[in-house]
């Protein structure tokens, strides 16, 4: 059957993900040292303990990565004293500083290239749980829509969260093919609505879920091909 939807994963699929967190943390720790002056020092135990905090009270945010940020950073900052606009205030400030960062990506270098000859033979779509802006990332032209955690308030391996892009491409599953990096969000995920999956897998890992994926690639530069396999 022809295919004429390819959703995209992003983090760890089109670039990788944890050099730019710790630019944009040390981005974000750098402001709260100037404008957070009382802030208690954020130690990975204390941010841990904060996080539990705040899923415990508020348990949908596990997986909505913004406002988890944010809610982390407010209560960081009651629990060192501030007055809860002030803690509001500077906790919005301060998360958007470290987002502006984090859009701060660098792409693999075949990503500008596949994407923009498989856009000439496909609608693409934007499927994340993490909180790039694929605009902001320089992406936005490439792709007709982009949905992340934040924005549905669920995460892959949700079936939702597909169903919501099928729904907005106006394309069934059986025409449409998702390609990510992790095995239960992105593969198992498509899998559920029935979707074809291409597993992004560049350390070429042995494959050790239920359901193996239609295919894997270990380069974005390998999809066009084998995206004409499947269509087969």
């Amino acid at each position: 059957m022809s295919i004429r939807l390819i959703t995209f994963d992003l983090d760890d699929t089109l670039w990788s993900v944890k050099p730019v967190i710790i630019a944009a943390d040390t981005t974000l720790r750098a402001w709260l040292a100037e404008h957070a002056t009382r802030l208690e020092v954020l130690t990975v135990e204390r941010l841990q303990q904060l996080r539990a905090e705040v899923v415990q009270l508020q348990p949908h945010l596990d997986r909505q990565v913004s406002e988890l940020r944010y809610q982390v950073l407010r209560r960081a900052l009651l629990q060192s004293g501030y007055a809860p606009i002030e803690a509001q205030e500077i906790a919005e400030q301060a998360f958007q500083v470290f987002l502006a960062a984090r859009q701060n990506v660098e792409l693999f270098s075949d990503v500008l290239p596949t994407l923009e000859q498989l856009r000439r033979e496909y609608m693409l779509g934007a499927l994340s749980n993490g909180n790039a802006d694929v605009r902001r990332v320089g992406l936005g032209e490439y792709f007709s829509f982009a949905l992340n955690a934040d924005m549905l308030g669920m995460a892959k391996p949700e079936p939702q969260v597909f169903l919501t892009a099928l729904a907005r491409a106006q394309v069934p599953a059986a025409q449409s093919v998702h390609i990510g990096d992790h095995p239960q969000d992105d593969v198992f995920g498509a899998q559920q609505v029935g979707m074809r999956t291409v597993w992004f897998n560049p350390e070429r890992s042995i494959w050790t879920g239920e359901r193996e994926p239609d295919a894997q690639i270990s380069q974005i530069s390998q999809l066009p091909d084998v995206l004409k396999r499947l269509a087969e």
